[in-house]
């Protein structure tokens, strides 16, 4: 079992850059990815999204934040734009002429404009960003997996001991579940003679219809039931596979089970195991919202 909320947090650093990696996830049906990456290097997404899915990540709202922080200066060649400048110069001589003016067009009157320069950055190595990246990301992922799996550990023995008290309030409920219905029968029988004091019943008509009713009333499918979900329960907790939605599918299968020996039984202690395992299989449900 994982759990669908970790973080995880990795770090490269080296001569021309320092990069660090963060990853958060919250809960979520599905798979929602999110990487943040600067503005130039956003052609990487694709290739860190694919690594995340390859590293066994199915579900779960995950945030990826990319940061670069370059360390070695980089050459920044001035260089003039021979297009803006020719342009330029050619609107001022338009200028000049049409307005019969002084010619003081000069090297430096043109280059006034910050226009006529451009800045020409050395080329980086994308191959070498993205293998650093990809090296801070492999130990974001490997953290940020741990902690999955530590934390889905232990939502997994919680509520396995939840569910081994669910399980034992039924057993409870099956030891008293004969005698229950026994006594709706006897008790159903005992009204309906009072009832027809004066009248002598068919006496094999009588047996049969209470027999029926309380057979109406047994609760017996409904605990073997419960056994079975069981078993796919625990078959569940040594699944390599992602079991959160499994597990909430099961869990409402337990809750009908349950719900309908409370509407069956009308024993007063039978009516209290019933809440008690209510109340423990909601705790689950609250856990298995965690889990991937």
């Amino acid at each position: 079992m994982n759990s669908m909320t970790a973080f995880g947090r990795g770090v490269l650093e080296n001569e021309a850059r320092a990069v660090t990696v963060e990853m958060r996830s919250v809960n979520n049906r599905f798979l929602d990815l999110t990487v943040r990456l600067p503005r130039a290097y956003i052609c990487f997404e694709e290739q860190i999204k694919n690594y995340l899915q390859s590293r066994g990540i199915k579900r779960g709202k995950l945030d990826v934040t990319v940061s670069i922080e370059k360390r070695a200066a980089q050459s920044n060649l001035l260089e003039p734009d021979f297009d803006f400048a020719t342009s330029y110069v050619e609107a001022l001589r338009a200028l000049r002429d049409g307005l019969g003016l002084t010619d003081d067009i000069s090297v430096m009157r043109v280059a006034s404009r910050a226009e006529v320069f451009r800045l020409k950055r050395e080329e980086e190595d994308e191959d070498a960003i993205l293998s650093d990246i990809m090296a801070a990301l492999k130990d974001a992922t490997d953290g940020f997996l741990a902690r999955r799996a530590q934390e889905g550990a232990n939502t997994s023995l919680d509520i396995q001991e939840k569910m081994k008290n669910v399980m034992q309030a039924a057993e409870e409920i099956e030891a008293l579940a004969a005698e229950h219905v026994r006594d709706v029968r006897a008790h159903l029988e005992e009204r309906i003679r009072t009832l027809m004091a004066d009248v002598v019943p068919d006496e094999s008509r009588l047996l049969t219809e209470c027999a029926l009713y309380a057979d109406r009333l047994a609760i017996d499918e409904e605990l073997a039931r419960l056994k079975s979900h069981y078993q796919a329960f625990l078959s569940y907790l040594d699944s390599e596979e992602p079991v959160g939605r499994p597990l909430d599918f099961l869990l409402q299968e337990f809750n009908r089970e349950t719900n309908t020996i409370g509407s069956k039984a009308s024993h007063a202690t039978i009516a209290r195991l019933v809440v008690r395992m209510k109340t423990e299989l909601e705790k689950i449900r609250e856990q298995i919202q965690n889990l991937e």
